[in-house]
Order: structure tokens, then sequence, then C-alpha cells
């Protein structure tokens, strides 16, 4: 098999209309993407907004996520091949106009069915986009300035997540959820007129063939496993539909159900692997695996996805349920995570040209694993704002440390014809390992409460008189079996009969709201210690990255002619 290095012939890279700037290019891919990343976190905040104005079920609105989510995560690595195919600039003008299109119809929307529909295009259009703005990189920048650029790209990130949740309760406050839709528009249109202009063009020097049943069965693969993790939870890990169930010790299994779907996607994308070894034009070139780095960078990056996408779960749920945040403060708090990832990851992309990424991203992980293993410790229920800055400043430098030296090293030997699909494949095993890490620590969580919520309840309810003190108890072991259920809003106060004296009823509720607190303080801290647990994991994958030379290094070795990289054609 030849590999993912030889096997396609070098692109053409055609001038931009206006001016073949990489520093232009790059502002104009952060412009869209930073787009994609702000929406994610705007809508968030917009949730109960859009559930009361559009008097849908809770349930419902949360397929506003989920949707988006499903589609996005599932498309990525077809998007990605799609770029590679028909060149990124093309691809990433298709996937801003479908984003902004589907921004205004969300805008528009006037039922929840609407609503998730066109969010579902959304993460059609942010699927076709975001591998572009990755793929793009290595065919207008030299080895030596790679790093910088996957630093800003890095960077937007840490942006985005300070600037909307913010924004986001900015405009909901003073306007209406709608608004969160309708600044897509003008960014949109800013950013497609700047990407005709100013961004470059990539022609394949083949034509491409589409994969066909390499595309089904990854997007079949992929949506089924995704469905699974993300519904999970609510159907409490067992039978969808009442079809043939039965158990396996702990397990509950079913024709559809959750553990059911996770098998046959795992069997439908072992169907993939087994297409894509075969056929002469791979939606997936198994050969990209041959390199380490690439291979090594994926696992590494799953680690970090896991932990990215799931610390900010228990965290959350902490500030508003126990300590009374609202969305827009819960936010503020993280602040100083958001500003020290985008400083740090601008800083190590620029130190990645270097000296060997590798270590970097060790030690990135080493500082983000400190962090939340400090930001365990400093969680009270006394706790404000600032006593939570320093774990989550920490947390953030180590975070902005791994991606960009990751994405440097794992696109490093990676042909450009292929860096298309390469992206994408990238993304997706971030977005995947992010589900099941929320999944995992979401269910640690639970589990923690769970368990805690009786047991605190027979605490405390030795301060109380004899005949309050088992239906006390009895109400949180209730609380306890629909622990699933508690979440940012859950009432901390026991039902009470009206026969009650006032005196005895506020003394239970004031246990109550003691016993709740106390048990999902316990529970955070465990749940907490599973993203260390995979953070150190994530190092420990590093090591097995390939030293060798410093971008910087390869390209001054590199002959005058410089014949690896894209070939310029200007066009008349």
């Amino acid at each position: 098999m030849a590999s993912a290095q030889s096997a396609p012939s070098k692109p053409t890279l055609i001038p931009a209309r206006i001016v073949t700037n990489p520093w232009i290019v790059l502002l104009v891919l952060t412009l869209g993407f930073f787009m994609i990343l702000l929406d994610t976190t705007i809508v968030n905040v917009a949730i109960p907004a859009m559930e009361k104005g559009l008097n849908a079920s809770f349930d419902s609105i949360l397929w506003v996520l989920n949707g988006y989510v499903l589609v996005y995560a599932t498309l990525l690595i077809t998007a990605g091949r799609l770029g590679d195919s028909f060149g990124p600039k093309l691809m990433f003008i298709i996937g801003l106009a479908i984003f902004t299109a589907s921004s205004a119809a969300c805008a528009f929307s006037d039922s929840g069915s609407q609503l998730i529909l066109f969010r579902v295009v959304q993460g059609v259009g942010g699927a076709i986009l975001t591998p572009q703005t990755l793929s793009m990189l290595p065919h207008v920048f030299p080895p030596e300035k790679r790093g910088a650029a996957f630093g800003i790209w890095g960077a937007v990130s840490g942006l985005a997540a300070v600037i909307g949740p913010t924004l986001g309760g900015f405009l909901v406050t003073n306007f209406s959820w709608q608004s969160i839709f309708y600044i897509n528009i003008p960014v949109g249109i800013l950013a497609i007129t700047s990407a005709v202009f100013l961004m470059p063009e990539v022609r394949s020097a083949t034509r491409h063939s589409l994969d066909i049943p390499g595309v089904v069965l990854a997007t079949a693969g992929l949506l089924l496993v995704l469905y699974a993790i993300i519904e999970g939870q609510k159907y409490n890990w067992g039978p969808i539909q009442p079809w043939l169930n039965f158990s396996t010790g702990p397990l509950r299994w079913g024709l559809i159900s959750i553990y059911s779907l996770i098998v046959y996607g795992v069997v439908v994308l072992a169907a993939f692997v087994w297409v894509e070894t075969r056929v002469a034009e791979p939606l997936l070139p198994i050969s990209l695996f041959h390199d380490r780095n690439f291979t090594v960078s994926n696992l590494t990056g799953s680690a970090v996805g896991f932990a990215i996408f799931s610390l900010w779960i228990p965290l959350t749920l902490f500030l508003q349920t126990v300590l009374g945040y609202t969305a827009i403060h819960a936010g503020l708090t993280m602040i100083p995570a958001s500003i020290t990832l985008m400083l740090s990851a601008a800083f190590a992309g620029r130190l990645a040209d270097r000296i060997n990424g590798k270590f970097i991203i060790m030690a990135g992980l080493g500082f983000a694993s400190l962090g939340v293993a400090l930001l365990a410790h400093a969680i009270a229920l006394n706790n404000t704002s600032w006593s939570l800055t320093f774990p989550l400043a920490v947390v953030g430098l180590g975070m902005g440390c791994t991606f960009p030296p990751m994405l440097t090293l794992a696109l490093r030997d990676v042909n450009p014809a292929l860096s298309g699909v390469a992206s994408g494949f990238i993304t997706t095993t971030r977005q995947a390992a992010g589900a099941v890490g929320a999944a995992i620590v979401g269910a640690t969580l639970t589990h923690s409460l769970a368990s805690n919520l009786p047991a605190r309840a027979a605490d405390a309810a030795a301060a109380l008189p004899p005949a309050y003190r088992r239906p006390f108890v009895d109400a949180f072991r209730a609380a306890a079996s629909g622990a699933q259920n508690l979440g940012a809003g859950q009432s901390h106060h026991v039902p009470l009969p009206s026969s009650v004296p006032p005196a005895v009823a506020s003394h239970i509720q004031a246990l109550s709201r003691g016993v709740f607190d106390t048990s999902f303080l316990d529970a955070t801290r465990p749940s907490l210690l599973v993203v260390v647990g995979a953070l150190i994991i994530g190092a420990a994958i590093t090591t097995q990255m390939r030293g060798g030379r410093t971008a910087g290094e390869a390209r001054r070795d590199q002959p005058a002619s410089k014949e690896s990289e894209p070939e310029l054609v200007a066009v008349h």
C-alpha cells in the first residue's frame, strides 16, 4: 500500500484575486471558525429563553444542541475529503453560505421542530467549513511558520469561549433569543466576501472520485455511536424501545437500546475500515496512520477532547446548582481559563516552530492536569469567583499549550493533498472523545450524587424531631433514585405537608439545602478527578510521538527550489 505522503500528487496553489498573504488568509479562516465556535457558546446560554419563547419541552429544546453536534461530528471526515477534491476555498465558502442562511432560518423559526431542523442544517454548514480552516494552513504557510498559525487558530477557541456566554447573555436579556442567530448574518456575509477575494484556491492535480460506500458507512457508524452516547443518560443507559429486552449483569439490553446502538455502530465502523482497505480511492486513506505522529496526535487529541468537553459539566452544574450562579455569572467565572488558553496557544504555536512540540504538549497536559486537580481541591460551598481564578488559569494555560504543537506534529508529514481529510479526522476524534467524556463524567457525577444523598440525609436527620427523621431520609432516597434528572435549577427543598409547623418546616428546608449542596460537592470532586486521569493518559500517550527536527530546521534543510511546497500558479 502506498504511503499517505506519496500517493497523491501535490496540489496547485492559485493566488487570490486581490492579494495572497498567508496572514490575511488566516484572518479570513479564523473569522469563519470563530463564528462557528461563538454560535455554540451563545446557543447554550439561550436555551431557557428558547424553551419559553417557543413553548417547547426541555427535551425537545435540548435537540437544538444535540442535533447540531450529532450532524457536525458525523460529517467532518467527509467534508474534509471534499475539501481535498474540490479545494478548501470552495468548501469553506459553501459551508459559510449554508451556516449563514440556516442562521437566518433559525431566527425566523416559530416552533421547536423548525428550530431543530435548521440547527441540523447549521451543523452541516459547520462541518463543511471546519476542516478547511485547518487544511488550508499547510498550503499557505511554510513549515517554520505553521506552529504560529496553528497557535492563532487555537487562540480563537479561547476568545470565543470568553465572548460567547457574555455576548449571548447580553443579547438574550436585552433583545431576544432570535438575536443570537441574527448576529451571524453580517459576520457570515463579511467572511464569504473576504474568502472570495482574499483566499487562494488549492487545485488538486488529479481528479478524485468520492468513496460513496465509505461515506455511508462512516456517517452511519458515527451517527449510531454518538446518538447512543448523547441520549444514554436520558434512557438511563437502557432500552429505548421495549423490544426483546434482557439484562447481562448491570447492563440492560434490547433490540433497540443504548448499548445495542453502540454495538451496531462499532460493527458499521469496522465494516468502514474493511472497505477503506479495499477501494482504490478511500474516503479515509488508511495509509495516513502509517505516520506515527499523526496517529499518536489523534490519540492525544482524543484525551484532550475528553477532558475539555467533560470538565465544564460538573463545574458549571456546581456553580449554578449549588452556588446559585446565573449562566452569565458562571461563564464570567471561567474567563481566566479562556484568557490563559488564548494567550498560551499563541505562544505555544510560535515555540513549536523552534523546539520539539512533543515536550510542549507534555508540559501543557501536565499544567492542565495540575489545574484540574487544584480545582477539585478548591471548590467549596463558600466559593467566590475569585477563589477559582488561579486553578482555572492553570487549566487554560495547559490546554492552550497542547493544541498548536499537536496540530503541527499531526499534519507535519501529511501530504498536502490529504490535509482536508486528515483535518476532518482530527476534529472528529476530538468531538467523539468529547461526547464519550461528557457521558462518563456525567455518569460519575450522578452515580456519586445518588450514593451521597441518602448517607448525608441520614446524618442530617439526627437534628430533626424523631417523627420527621424517616420521611426526611426517604425523600432523599427517592431523589437519589432520580439523580440523573438533577441539574441547574433543581429544587433543594423537600415536599412537606401543610400540617408541619412553620419553625420545623424552615429547619427541614435548611437541612435539605445543606444535604443537597454537600452531596453535590462530594460528587463533583471525583468527577473532576476523572478529567485529571484522562489528561495524564494523554501525557503518557504523547511520549510515543517521534521527535525529529523542528519545522524550522526541516525548512532550512530544504533546497532553494522549494519543491516540497504547493506549486504557485498565476491565473490571468
